[in-house]
């Protein structure tokens, strides 16, 4: 297990990065920077992915529950 320094710096990173992403459109944007941090520490390319995987992973849940209740909501309204 990386150690607490090496897990905020990934954690941060994969924040910003998220942000470029959004902004830029480079949905894959990750997999370089993710490349790049290989190059010179596998310890923090690990636990950067790791940190990207698990927030888009959380995004795409959120947005499936918005759009479960969106189609239940709409389901529920009479015409």
């Amino acid at each position: 297990m990386a150690d607490l320094a090496v897990i905020e710096m990934a954690n941060k990173l994969a924040e910003e990065c998220l942000a470029v992403q959004k902004e830029t459109g480079e949905d894959r944007l990750f997999m370089q920077v993710g490349d790049v941090l290989g190059a010179s520490s596998q310890t923090l390319e690990e636990a950067f992915l790791t940190a990207i995987r698990t927030r888009m992973a959380e995004i795409q849940g959120r947005t499936f529950l918005a759009k479960r209740l969106q189609a239940h909501r709409a389901a529920q309204t009479p015409e």
